[in-house]
């Protein structure tokens, strides 16, 4: 592993950075300001949940069409425009006044961060590596426990300290004259995979290179969508209602955020492993044990009586967003080849990113009726674990098809 990344150091860290740049977009991130954006907006639970939705929903959209300028347009060009508009998605959140102003500006944090962040990581660590597409895929993945780990903290600290609309402006500035610059000195140069002409990329099943039609056409993609949509739906809504679960347990933020690092690095130990499953054993073994570990975690969550079990119900998710994290980002250029990756990636994007908005409308909108989020845990549970059984016969049929 040592040599693989010294050999490969300027790629993988493009793909790090990038997932690590996508945190300011995530919904765990977005989610700590919840309180006072409430607060100054007048908003209830299901009211912002609602906006959150529908905001993600609209960046879902949008992902759809320039998802696919991943396929012809140099990732030189397209980072700089992307990260100048998340700068002014940021900027907006710290200036902007008025409802409307705050769902544009939750729309390009969703749209920039979470979707064409995480949309070029993936596709760039699909297309530059092949054989070992498993483990680079693993390492760029860490980016995003370490956005995890460190930003939680820091930004409760920052809040308390300056305020939450200052602390927004100070995440413009990173973005603008941090992660700019690294970004594009890093994408200065370009990288084909080794055994390839550069002229086209590696095939997928059947020898194709698929397109979004035909894999929409086919099978697979259709049986694929709850494994798609589960884990964005669960791991997003319990982000997002942090704050809710605070008030319920009547814990604070600063204890929750202590579990912040044990979630981090069992995401990190479980996406390097799968990583290395993954070039071992093939893609497809990790079919039917990606939900598991959620749905345990679920469980934990309604009878967690002190801080700590809160950690470990996120350890325990951890475990399920680290081999997801791996699993999509090998997966999809083995399935479907490289040549129209972008293409499906946003497709698939679109989709995590729908599955991220939904979670907190639907949810938020069932604690104004009376259910606190950690009683809706017992169905996202068993939810994971009927998922889990229905993969099985996926994952024979696409040992017994290739």
């Amino acid at each position: 592993m040592g040599r693989f990344v010294q050999d490969n150091a300027r790629w993988l860290a493009t793909g790090l950075l990038l997932a690590f740049g996508s945190s300011f977009g995530q919904t765990y991130f977005i989610a700590l300001f919840a309180g006072e954006i409430r607060a100054a907006h007048g908003l209830s639970n299901g009211d912002w949940g609602l906006l959150y939705t529908l905001a993600t929903l609209g960046s879902a959209l949008l992902l759809l069409g320039w998802g696919s300028l991943a396929d012809t347009v140099p990732f030189s060009r397209l980072v700089p425009v992307i990260t100048g508009l998340y700068a002014c998605a940021a900027l907006a959140m710290a200036l902007g006044q008025s409802v409307w102003v705050l769902g544009l500006a939750v729309f390009l944090l969703r749209f920039c961060g979470q979707g064409m962040f995480g949309h070029i990581a993936a596709t760039a660590m699909g297309r530059w590596f092949v054989a070992t597409r498993g483990r680079a895929v693993a390492i760029k993945g860490l980016g995003y426990p370490l956005g995890e780990v460190s930003l939680p903290l820091l930004y409760v600290g920052l809040i308390a300290w300056i305020g939450w609309r200052q602390a927004w402006g100070v995440t413009a500035a990173v973005i603008l004259f941090g992660l700019l610059p690294l970004l594009m000195g890093l994408l200065a140069r370009d990288r084909v995979p080794k055994g390839q002409t550069g002229t086209t990329g590696s095939p997928g099943l059947g020898g194709r290179h698929w397109t979004r039609g035909a894999a929409l056409g086919h099978w697979l993609f259709p049986a694929l969508v709850p494994l798609m949509l589960t884990p964005g739906f669960i791991g997003t809504v319990v982000f997002f209602h942090q704050v809710h679960v605070a008030e319920v347990k009547g814990w604070t933020l600063a204890q929750m955020a202590a579990g912040y690092p044990v979630y981090a690095v069992v995401t990190v130990i479980s996406a390097l492993v799968a990583g290395q499953a993954v070039d071992r054993f093939g893609v497809t073994q990790l079919l039917p044990l990606l939900v598991v570990p959620m749905g345990a975690a679920m469980f934990l969550i309604g009878p967690a009586s002190a801080p700590w079990h809160w950690a470990a119900a996120l350890g325990v998710l951890g475990l399920s967003q680290g081999m997801v994290g791996t699993f999509w980002g090998a997966f999809l250029p083995a399935i479907y080849g490289t040549d129209n990756l972008g293409a499906i990636w946003s497709l698939v994007v679109a989709l995590l990113v729908i599955s991220t908005a939904i979670g907190p409308g639907i949810t938020g909108l069932v604690i104004d009726w009376g259910v606190s989020f950690p009683r809706q845990g017992v169905a996202m549970g068993l939810w994971c674990l009927i998922l889990a059984a229905g993969m099985l016969p996926v994952r024979a049929k696409l040992l017994d098809t290739r």
